[in-house]
């Protein structure tokens, strides 16, 4: 069965933009654990494609994607009035995403994804 089938139905939205399909798969498996429903996205390039991206409570993107990536996405997408919380996955991010993220709003979430890290920090940031 497709992870896609079993997303609830009324959680609130996650955009995740992930280029690893066994990262992706993984993160929708966690998520979705947690009641949230999920929008998947490749590329920070499909994501910002997209007509009009729908409103989401929580925006995760991975850094390093292929094209565009992802702190560079999610200042588009803040310059398109995006305002949702933000997340970006990265390995030991240089100082100026650190800085770029936190101009941004966003919060970075290190490489390897441990445990419940993830779903953790959009709890935190759901205020939930």
């Amino acid at each position: 069965m497709d992870p896609q089938d079993e997303t609830p139905k009324d959680g609130p939205l996650i955009l995740l933009v992930e280029d690893d399909a066994s990262v992706r798969q993984a993160l929708m498996f966690a998520l979705q654990i947690e009641g949230y429903r999920i929008e998947v996205h490749e590329t920070a390039d499909a994501l910002l494609g997209a007509a009009e991206p729908p409103a989401a409570a929580c925006l995760v993107l991975d850094q390093n994607l292929p094209g565009t990536l992802g702190v560079d996405a999610l200042e588009v997408l803040r310059g398109r009035g995006m305002t949702c919380a933000a997340i970006l996955i990265t390995t030991q991010p240089k100082p100026e995403v650190r800085a770029a993220a936190e101009r941004l709003g966003a919060r970075i979430v290190e490489k390897p994804l441990l445990g419940g890290e993830l779903p953790l920090a959009i709890r935190e940031l759901l205020g939930g």
